[in-house]
């Protein structure tokens, strides 16, 4: 079996609306409905995509996490090989009980936040969410690494709480310029529960997603997208042609994802 032919399992992406508050050709092209994300996928041997609501999330400050989740939940429902994530805003107590309830469901594989379109310090709020979770020994997938969701104030919540498994987003990404944020969370966790995903658009980069893997381990990182932000094609491309091992690539496409998310995907 070449690389290509490995079902991969996409740990981050969205469906619904691309919001910035202005309309435009960037809503336009980064909106899809969950039909229009689980097509593409499967055209580039994607069997499973995991995605949150844009509308969870987006506009910032502004996005309707409540909504965006009951959404989320029937996509799942309606469409074979998606999954949902359940997006947890820590100031609305509301989704802490749809998150109890959803995590109960075979079509939810785990929890979503992003501190910064929802504009809170994870520093503040994490330890609540992580506590949360560990009740459930839930995955816990964050946006990284901007000042508000910085990978060094999420690590230690990982550390205190080995029942979650942190997912970092966006490898490479980081509101300073430095590449490095996500494999240095990776290297300053301690129960190998920290994950980071290569779903940015730094992971074109030469040499970065190769760099990651050398310095944190081929088994702590996921195949990501972010799509319908990028294109689902592109990213599983990056990774098929990889200069990596064609057991780091099988590892960063699909078995990483079966080991973190477990019966979820079985």
């Amino acid at each position: 079996m070449s690389v290509s032919d490995i079902i991969a399992i996409d740990a981050h992406a969205h469906d619904g609306t691309y919001d910035r508050g202005s309309p435009g050709l960037a809503s336009q092209f980064m909106t899809a409905s969950a039909s229009e994300v689980v097509a593409p996928a499967a055209r580039f041997q994607i069997g499973i995509t995991i995605a949150s609501p844009l509308q969870a999330i987006l506009p910032r400050g502004k996005g309707d996490p409540v909504a965006g989740n009951d959404h989320a939940a029937q996509a799942a429902l309606d469409h074979p090989g998606l999954l949902q994530y359940v997006v947890i805003d820590p100031r609305i107590p509301e989704t802490y009980l749809q998150a109890e309830r959803m995590l109960a469901l075979p079509t939810c594989a785990g929890i979503k936040i992003h501190p910064e379109e929802h504009i809170y310090p994870v520093a503040e709020h994490g330890r609540a969410i992580f506590e949360f979770a560990a009740r459930f020994g839930a995955v816990i997938l964050s946006h990284t690494s901007e000042k508000n969701s910085l990978c060094a104030d999420l690590v230690p919540f990982a550390n205190d709480f080995p029942e979650v498994r942190l997912i970092m987003a966006h490898i490479g990404h980081g509101w300073d310029g430095d590449y490095g944020h996500q494999v240095r969370g990776i290297q300053a966790s301690r129960h190998g529960n920290v994950f980071a995903d290569t779903s940015s658009a730094r992971s074109i980069t030469p040499n970065l997603i190769e760099w990651a893997v050398r310095e944190a381990g081929a088994d702590r990182v996921l195949f990501g997208s972010d799509t319908p932000l990028y294109h689902c094609g592109v990213q599983r491309s990056r990774i098929d042609h990889a200069d990596l091992s064609d057991a780091d690539k099988r590892l960063i496409l699909r078995d990483n994802a079966l080991r973190v998310f477990g019966a979820k995907l079985a």
